[in-house]
C-alpha cells in the first residue's frame, strides 16, 4: 500500500470517492484485500469495486459491471462472495459468451481477523470473504459486445453464483458446461496432441502462503476454464491470479493452495497436476460430443486419477496416448457423459483395458454370430479350473460384450434399434446356455443326473419371456425366464433327491451364477411363472400345461404375457413342445376377456402415472399401449391367422398389417412410435441405471437437454434439440393414444 499511503489515508481517500458507501464496508475492503491489489488499480477503480461490494448481501451474492475500453475491448469487473470453483465457473461463462480474455487480475480477501469477526456488523454478510475479478476481454468474432449481452452476462453470472451460494456445485458446473459446449459446438476442429503446448512450473519460494503456478500455453478456446476446472477438481484453491495474453500465447500465474490450505510441495503431486491439466485441457474440447458435459468431465477427472497415480512407464505412456490419438477423446466424452452406471459398472473397473476396448469397438460388428460368442466364451471358461473361476470368466465375458454393444448404441444412437436389441438378445442366450451347462455340471457332482420314472434322463428347458422372449432387449432390460423340466423322478447319485428339488436347486444356482452389475442390468427375472413369487422356481411340464389352460388358474394377463414365450436354452424338444402348447392356449378359441384386459390398463394408468408427470411407458399413448395393442389383436385374431404367432412386437405389427387387421398407415405410425419410445426408454435407463424410473424430466430442465442429446437430437442450439424432442414425444403419444382409444375405447 506504500504507493497510495497508509491504510488510514487510503480509507480516507476512498471514502471521499464513494460517500454513499458505509464506512465499515470500505474499512473491511481495505483491511482484507491483498496489498498488491492497491498497487495495480487506481483509486477511482478501487472505489468502483467498493461500490459493487457494498451491494452484496446474503440474498444478492454477486455484482458485475462492464466498461467499454475502446477498440472492441471491455473491462468486466466481478465482485462477489468467495466460493469454491468460482473462478472456473466465471471463466466458463465468459468463454460461453464468446469472450476471449486478454488480461485478468484475480484477488481474494483474507479471512476476517478474530478481533473484527466477532464485532456486530451493520451490513449482513460484511465479514464474509469476497473476490474481485477484473478481466479485459474482446469478442472472439470481433463484432463487439453490445449492451443486451452485458445484461444477459450479468444475469448468467448471478445465476451461477446463486447456485454456488447454495452449494449446488454440480448443478453450477453442469449449467456452465452446457452453455460453454454450445459455443464450442460451433468451433469443432481436429484434435492434435497438445502436450508440448503447455508448460507448467511451480515455485514455493516467492510466497509465504501460496505455491505459484506459472503456465505458458497456446491460447485455445476455453483454456482458462479447462485449467481452472483441472485445479478445482483436484481441490486446488486459487487465491490470486494474473492472466496475460500476447497474441496467440498465454502466460498465466496462479497462487494456489491444496485442500488443506497448504502449499503444493510434493514433486509427484506437481507432476500429476501438470499431466492432469494438459489432458483436461484437451478433453474440454471433446465435450461437444457428450450428452452431459458435466458428467463427462467429472468422470474423466476420476479416470485420470486412475491412470496417472501410477507413475510407471507403461501407465504414463498410456496417458500420453490419449493426447496423441485424436479419435479417442470424442468417443470417450460420449461414453463418460452418457451414464454414471456405465462408468461405475465398467469403465472405472476396466480402465487398464479401456484403450484396447475402444479400438476393438471401431472394428467389431454390433451383432456377433452366436457361434462366435460360444467359441470365445468357451475358450475362457475352458481355462478355468474351478466352479468359481468358471463363473467369474463367464461374467467378465458378459460384461465386456455388453460394454461393446453399449458403446455402439451410445455413439451411434440413430443406428438400427432392432439390431441393438438383437445383439443383446444373442449375447443373453449364449450366457444362459453356458450358465445352464456349467450349473448342471456342478450339481451333478453332488446329486447325479435327474431321471424320469422310466429311467430316461429328465430334460430341462429355459424359456424366455418379456423382452427377452421377444428378442427385444434394451439397455437394462430384465432377462425374464421360465424354468421347465420333464417330469417327476429322482437323481441317480449317491446323494439322491427328487427331480423337483434338484431343478429348484439348479434354478437357484443359475440365478446366483449370472451377476447383475446394477439393479435391472442383466437381472434374471423369474416372476412370470405359475403362481408368481409364491410358486416354485422350476415347474414340471405337465404342471405348466395345467396352469396355462382354459380351465387352469392363469389370469387373463398371464395368457397375454405368454405371447412372449420362446425357447432359449436346454432341451430343444421340450422347449418346442411347450411353445406348441402355448399356441393352443394363447391363440385357441377359448374366450378372451377383453374388458378385464382393458380395465387392467386403466388401473396401470391410475396407479403408475403420477399427476402432471409423463411416463414414457405407462402414460396414455406410451410404449405399453403399442405393445398391448399388438398383443390384444394377436390373442383376438391369432386363431385364424397363424402369422400372428410371434413374440416380437414389430413382427406382430407387420403381420397385423399383412393380414388386413391393421390399416397400413396406422401400422407404420405405430412401428415408428414403438422404435422411438424404445430409444427414449434406453436413454432414460442409461442415465438412471434401472428399469423403474421412466418419468420424463421437465422439458425446460438440464436433464431433458442431456436426454435429447443422448438419444440423437444433437443441434448447435441444445435447447432447440430439446424442443424438437418434446415435439416428437407429444406427436407419437398423441398418435398412439388416438389409435388405442379408437380401437379399444377410452383410457
Amino acid at each position: 500500500m506504500d504507493g497510495l499511503g497508509s491504510r488510514e489515508s487510503i480509507i480516507k481517500t476512498l471514502a471521499s470517492l464513494c460517500p454513499d458507501v458505509d464506512d465499515e464496508v470500505t474499512q473491511d475492503f481495505v483491511s482484507r484485500m491483498d496489498p498488491e491489489y492497491f498497487e495495480r488499480f487506481q483509486p477511482d477503480t478501487i472505489a468502483h469495486h467498493i461500490q459493487l461490494a457494498s451491494r452484496l448481501t446474503p440474498d444478492h451474492p454477486c455484482e458485475l459491471s462492464v466498461l467499454d475500453k475502446g477498440a472492441g475491448r471491455s473491462e468486466i469487473s466481478i465482485v462477489a462472495y468467495d466460493y469454491f470453483s468460482e473462478f472456473a465457473a466465471i471463466c466458463g461463462v465468459l468463454s460461453a459468451f464468446g469472450l476471449n480474455i486478454e488480461e485478468g487480475r484475480i484477488y481474494t480477501f483474507v479471512e476476517a481477523s478474530p478481533s473484527t469477526a466477532g464485532r456486530p456488523k451493520v451490513r449482513p454478510g460484511l465479514s464474509r470473504k469476497k473476490i474481485v475479478d477484473v478481466f479485459l476481454v474482446h469478442p472472439i468474432d470481433r463484432t463487439g459486445f453490445p449492451l443486451p449481452q452485458h445484461n444477459t452476462l450479468q444475469q448468467t453470472v448471478g445465476e451461477i453464483v446463486q447456485l454456488l451460494d447454495t452449494r449446488q456445485f454440480e448443478e453450477a458446473r453442469q449449467y456452465v458446461n452446457r452453455r460453454l459446449v454450445e459455443r464450442l459446438d460451433k468451433q469443432r476442429s481436429a484434435f492434435t496432441g497438445l502436450l508440448d503446448t503447455v508448460q507448467i512450473t511451480f515455485d514455493n519460494s516467492q510466497s509465504a502462503t501460496d505455491t505459484i503456478m506459472d503456465i505458458q500455453s497456446d491460447d485455445t478456446p476455453a483454456f482458462l476454464y479447462a485449467l481452472a476446472n483441472a485445479l478445482a477438481m483436484r481441490n486446488i484453491y486459487i487465491t490470486k491470479a494474473q492472466i496475460e495474453c500476447d497474441g496467440a500465447k498465454l502466460h498465466d500465474r496462479f497462487f494456489v493452495r491444496n485442500r488443506d490450505g497448504q502449499k503444493l510441495i510434493d514433486s509427484a503431486d506437481q507432476q500429476q497436476l501438470r499431466l492432469t491439466a494438459v489432458l483436461i485441457k484437451q478433453f474440454t474440447h471433446a465435450l461437444t460430443w457428450a450428452s452431459d458435459p458435466a458428467k463427462a468431465l467429472a468422470s474423466f477427472d476420476q479416470f485420470l486419477d486412475l491412470i496417472v497415480k501410477d507413475q510407471g512407464k507403461k501407465r504414463k505412456n498410456q496417458a500420453l496416448d490419449f493426447v496423441s490419438d485424436k479419435k479417442t477423446f470424442p468417443l470417450l466424452a460420449q461414453l463418460l457423459g452418457a451414464s454414471d452406471f456405465l462408468w461405475e459398472d465398467f469403465l472405472r473397473r476396466q480402465h487398464d483395458n479401456l484403450l484396447p476396448l475402444l479400438t476393438e469397438y471401431r472394428d467389431a460388428p454390433l451383432i456377433k454370430p452366436q457361434a462366435t460368442l460360444r467359441q470365445e466364451l468357451g475358450r475362457l471358461v475352458a481355462r478355468a479350473k474351478t466352479d468359481e473361476a468358471r463363473k467369474d470368466a463367464l461374467n467378465r465375458f458378459k460384461d465386456r460384450e455388453m460394454f461393446r454393444i453399449d458403446i455402439k448404441h451410445i455413439v451411434e444412437p440413430s443406428s438400427n434399434f432392432p439390431d441393438f436389441s438383437l445383439a443383446l438378445t444373442e449375447l443373453a442366450e449364449v450366457i444362459m446356455e453356458r450358465s445352464l451347462a456349467d450349473c448342471t455340471a456342478k450339481l451333478e457332482k453332488s446329486y447325479g443326473v435327474p431321471r424320469l420314472s422310466n429311467g430316461k434322463p429328465c430334460p430341462i428347458a429355459i424359456m424366455g419371456l418379456g423382452k427377452f422372449g421377444g428378442r427385444e432387449l434394451g439397455y437394462a432390460s430384465d432377462i425374464e425366464v421360465l424354468f421347465v423340466y420333464g417330469g417327476s423322478g429322482n437323481t441317480n447319485g449317491t446323494n439322491e433327491i427328487e427331480n423337483s428339488e434338484y431343478f429348484e436347486r439348479l434354478a437357484q444356482e443359475l440365478l446366483g451364477w449370472i451377476e447383475a452389475k446394477q439393479e435391472g442390468i442383466f437381472r434374471i427375472d423369474v416372476r412370470l411363472r405359475p403362481h408368481g413369487g409364491k410358486g416354485a422356481l422350476a415347474n414340471a411340464f405337465e404342471e405348466i400345461c395345467r396352469y396355462y389352460s382354459p380351465t387352469g388358474l392363469a389370469a387373463p394377463f398371464e395368457r397375454q404375457a405368454l405371447i412372449k414365450l420362446r425357447h432359449i436354452a436346454g432341451n430343444s424338444a421340450l422347449g418346442h413342445k411347450l411353445e406348441t402348447h402355448r399356441d393352443s392356449f394363447v391363440y385357441g378359441d377359448a374366450h378372451w376377456d377383453t374388458p378385464t384386459a382393458l380395465e387392467l390398463r386403466r388401473q396401470q394408468l391410475k396407479q403408475l402415472v403420477a399427476p402432471g408427470k409423463v411416463n414414457v411407458k405407462y402414460s396414455a399413448g406410451g410404449l405399453i399401449d403399442i405393445e398391448y395393442t399388438a398383443q390384444y389383436l394377436q390373442v383376438m385374431h391369432g386363431h385364424n391367422h397363424p402369422g400372428l404367432h410371434t413374440p416380437n412386437t414389430l413382427q406382430a405389427l407387420a403381420a397385423l398389417v399383412n393380414g388386413g387387421l391393421l390399416p397400413r398407415t396406422d401400422g407404420a405410425g405405430l412401428r415408428k412410435a414403438y422404435i422411438f419410445f424404445r430409444m427414449l426408454v434406453d436413454g432414460l435407463r442409461m442415465v438412471r441405471g434401472n428399469t423403474k424410473d421412466l418419468v420424463l424430466p421437465p422439458p425446460d430442465s438440464e436433464e431433458f437437454v442431456s436426454l435429447a442429446r443422448r438419444v440423437g437430437y444433437t443441434r448447435d442450439d441444445w435447447r432447440a434439440g430439446a424442443r424438437e424432442l418434446q415435439s416428437d414425444i407429444q406427436q407419437h403419444m398423441t398418435l398412439t393414444k388416438t389409435f388405442y382409444e379408437r380401437t379399444f375405447g377410452a383410457l
